[in-house]
């Protein structure tokens, strides 16, 4: 198993680029050859989940199985609330304090020295998110990998956009993970991990 740290994310520093997701997707296939990686199952999970997502529909013949968690495939896939700044602070969905403290606190364990602080970091990678268009239909029929679409029943993304991504991926399943918003969907490793295990042994 290789966990991957994107751009600005953990251990590995950020660069003077903007973090776009075909450039992180990218890098993905730069390690992949680095590493002498042929085919991969991969997880990826929100920013990692499009940048995987784009690695599989560009180069659908090195991912064989991808787990697609907590993503979207176009504009529209978010719940209003997260995608209206002015309704952050009401929103049942967005990270709480305490999720926002464990994300600075590890930000701070593991950055390299002289790396931006977590609120540099989120405010460089936030719009390039929020301003992703996705993929086209056709785009996403490229994907020869078994994907397994995944979400939390309170999760930034929609049910409607969950289903709709099944249902244009060539070979998809959808698992909603219950009492998870997206941050809680890290947490819930009792039925995350049974259900990642299960996919990737099919």
């Amino acid at each position: 198993m290789v966990a991957v740290e994107q751009q600005g994310h953990g251990r590995t520093a950020d660069v003077d680029r903007v973090p776009e997701i075909a450039a992180l997707a990218d890098d993905l296939l730069g390690l992949l050859d680095h590493l002498g990686l042929e085919q991969v199952d991969l997880c990826g999970f929100s920013l990692g989940a499009l940048s995987g997502l784009d690695l599989a529909i560009r180069h659908p013949d090195r991912v064989r199985r991808l787990v697609f968690a907590a993503g979207f495939v176009r504009a529209g896939g978010y719940h209003p609330d997260i995608t209206d700044p002015d309704r952050w602070a009401t929103s049942t969905r967005m990270p709480t304090d305490d999720d926002f403290l464990a994300m600075r606190r590890e930000h701070e364990r593991l950055a390299p020295d002289g790396a931006a602080d977590i609120d540099t970091v989120m405010g460089k990678f936030g719009p390039v998110v929020m301003g992703f268009g996705g993929w086209s239909d056709d785009e996403l029929r490229r994907v020869t990998a078994r994907t397994l679409v995944m979400i939390g029943d309170h999760d930034f993304v929609t049910l409607e956009h969950a289903e709709l991504t099944r249902d244009l991926l060539p070979d998809a399943t959808l698992a909603v993970v219950p009492r998870s918003t997206h941050n809680g969907l890290m947490h819930r490793a009792d039925v995350v991990l049974p259900l990642i295990e299960d996919h990737l042994a099919g």
